[in-house]
């Protein structure tokens, strides 16, 4: 199987990349990296994906940058008299496919000049999340867009509890982006329930 680097971005904050990424770690047996980490605790997201993963290949990649507060990375930056750089971000090598999980959706700013879409890289697949609010449609689309102004393409979008009809139907038919899988509604995400979302979009995440 080659290796890629998978790089996972929602429409906006809260939309279920920690498990998207968690679905995709597991289905690829990759590693997983998250660069940049704001309320950082005992239930940061590079250790939800480590208890939801099935599997003895993944290795979990120590963050480039740890702050406290939960807020976009300069305001928790600025809250610890930090000044960030996007220097400080360097991707762990590997020898194993690699999930990225970024901060927020793509203008999370870093600092005064960068923003979260700067650390991906020309050659990732990037995967976005989308999810079922109002105004969703249009912060997909803005995000598509957006991607469009840095040349990068979307390989795919995975869709968390959307519900209302014809909204998955309408972004594909306006942007021509596959979906790759849709969560359901559940009681309860444990690794049950990522390794069977895992297996169901396995063969697509590979044809990427």
């Amino acid at each position: 199987m080659k290796k890629h680097s998978y790089f996972i971005i929602g429409i906006s904050t809260d939309v279920g990349k920690t498990v998207v990424a968690a679905i995709i770690t597991q289905a690829l047996q990759a590693d997983y990296w998250k660069p940049i980490q704001t309320g950082a605790g005992e239930h940061g997201d590079a250790r939800t994906v480590r208890s939801l993963i099935a599997n003895d290949k993944t290795v979990i990649h120590p963050e480039s940058i740890v702050l406290k507060a939960p807020m976009s990375p300069h305001a928790a930056a600025a809250l610890e008299k930090l000044t960030l750089d996007i220097v400080q971000v360097i991707r762990p090598v590997t020898i194993n496919s690699l999930v990225i999980e970024g901060a927020g959706g793509l203008l999370v700013p870093i600092n005064n000049q960068h923003t979260v879409m700067d650390l991906i890289a020309p050659t990732d697949k990037l995967i976005l999340v989308s999810a079922g609010y109002l105004g969703s449609i249009n912060h997909t689309l803005l995000s598509l867009e957006v991607l469009k102004t840095r040349g990068l393409t979307c390989a795919g979008i995975i869709y968390n509890q959307v519900t209302l009809a014809g909204t998955i139907e309408v972004i594909e038919a306006m942007t021509g982006v596959p979906t790759l899988g849709h969560l359901d509604s559940e009681n309860i995400i444990d690794s049950a329930v990522i390794t069977k979302y895992a297996a169901s979009m396995r063969d697509k995440l590979l044809a990427l």
